[in-house]
């Protein structure tokens, strides 16, 4: 999952936490100062106001006409699904929809550990504001590379899944499964699950998004325009879509996270466009990551290639750090010529996530406060490592596997002469 870069501290310390891009702290301070300061006889005016129309015992001819046409849409709900768009009235940018009513939250067993966040969907060990990037000892780096581990292969199992006809709540019930799943081969001295064969096994992975700042599925699927924090829902995939798969994992105190965008049936010259622009952008940031690499030089390699390929490179969201916090500092932004503080030691472990756009950079988002869409509903493309700074420089600890699904394909030549032809 993706931050805001407006502020040194991570941003999920507010709703909607996975953009606080909408609620920047000085905007919020503005723009209640005003209302600190009035005088107490005008909040009263305006407390009084509000309840007039309540006390009014026959409406006006006016307020009749008011409240017959500002009155909600009907939700059109598919008589045999029960299925309808919740937001009728929201001016969507493409042809996406939300496809509700969501399945009902997934549930886990109780022996698995949840993070401080999971019963009430506060994450309060993200409160303390912590602004020292942590170096992380040889224990805590093996405890990422074994989440890394398993949360690659949970996103792999669901991409297996993609195909047109599924639907992305599907997909959600297979990561949620899939997490609940994965397990480590554990020391006779460990007590755990006993199997036949006498080796203890330990089932303790939970699926760091579900009720995240009350974020109600167990992974995000991203589809066409949407950018990033899709809610998985009952739309099926078609032909020709493409869909980003944003899978989390926490595991013995530590969380792991990836995404990948991938093609569902056959492509079309622009979807391979800005998939494999957003592809070849993350591996270009991840070349540059070593000690002492600036966290704002990611931005300056991203952002020159995707608008070479006709692209632009999403502002609102970043990189993150993570380790037994899902996301804190450092910030990597992804566009050139940012304000990032800090510099890359050996020991810290943090996330590059570019988010790449056929349009406009800029965003839009819908009623349900997560789902972030492009703002002239063209395609959106992601990808996403978590990284390990080493001694001279990078383990990915995310890293496709030599059968996992998905993987580059050529954008067409004509595609990247007729953007060339456009400069």
């Amino acid at each position: 999952m993706g931050e805001s870069n407006f502020i040194i501290m991570h941003p999920h310390t507010l709703k909607p936490p996975l953009k606080l891009a909408r609620y920047p702290l000085q905007p919020i301070y503005r723009r209640l100062t005003p209302l600190l300061h009035r005088p107490v006889a005008q909040i009263q005016s305006d407390h009084k106001a509000l309840h007039k129309p309540a006390a009014r015992k026959t409406p006006s001819l006016l307020q009749s006409l008011k409240d017959a046409f500002g009155s909600p849409t009907p939700l059109p709900t598919n008589p045999e699904t029960g299925i309808h768009n919740p937001f009728p009235d929201f001016q969507y940018t493409g042809t996406l929809r939300p496809h509700y009513p969501l399945s009902s939250t997934r549930k886990l067993p109780e022996h698995i550990p949840h993070p401080d966040y999971a019963a009430d969907g506060i994450p309060r060990s993200e409160y303390a504001m912590m602004r020292k990037i942590a170096i992380l000892d040889e224990m805590e780096m093996e405890g990422m590379r074994t989440v890394c581990r398993l949360a690659r292969e949970v996103l792999d199992i669901a991409a297996a899944a993609v195909a047109p006809g599924i639907t992305t709540d599907e997909i959600d019930e297979i990561v949620h499964k899939a997490c609940i799943e994965r397990d480590v081969i554990l020391s006779p001295s460990l007590c755990s699950l006993p199997l036949p064969n006498g080796e203890l096994r330990e089932t303790q992975s939970y699926p760091s998004p579900l009720n995240y700042n009350h974020f109600p599925k167990s992974h995000c699927t991203s589809v066409n325009e949407v950018i990033c924090h899709g809610i998985p829902d009952a739309r099926p995939l078609k032909e020709g879509d493409i869909v980003n798969i944003d899978v989390t994992l926490y595991y013995k105190g530590f969380h792991g996270d990836l995404n990948e965008t991938y093609y569902v049936g056959k492509p079309s010259a622009e979807a391979i466009r800005v998939v494999e622009t957003a592809r070849d952008c993350l591996n270009a940031a991840i070349a540059q990551v070593k000690p002492g690499m600036a966290f704002r030089e990611p931005g300056n390699v991203i952002e020159p290639l995707a608008k070479s390929r006709g692209c632009s490179v999403v502002r609102t969201y970043c990189g993150h750090g993570i380790n037994q916090l899902f996301h804190c500092v450092p910030n990597v932004p992804h566009y050139a010529k940012n304000k990032a503080v800090g510099i890359a030691k050996k020991g810290m472990c943090f996330t590059i996530e570019p988010m790449v756009n056929l349009g406009s950079w800029r965003d839009k988002t819908w009623p349900d406060e997560w789902t972030s869409t492009t703002v002239d509903g063209k395609l959106s493309a992601q990808f996403e490592h978590t990284l390990l700074v080493t001694d001279d420089g990078v383990e990915v600890l995310t890293a496709r596997k030599v059968d996992s699904p998905g993987g580059p394909v050529p954008i067409p030549e004509e595609e990247l002469k007729a953007v060339a032809a456009r400069k």
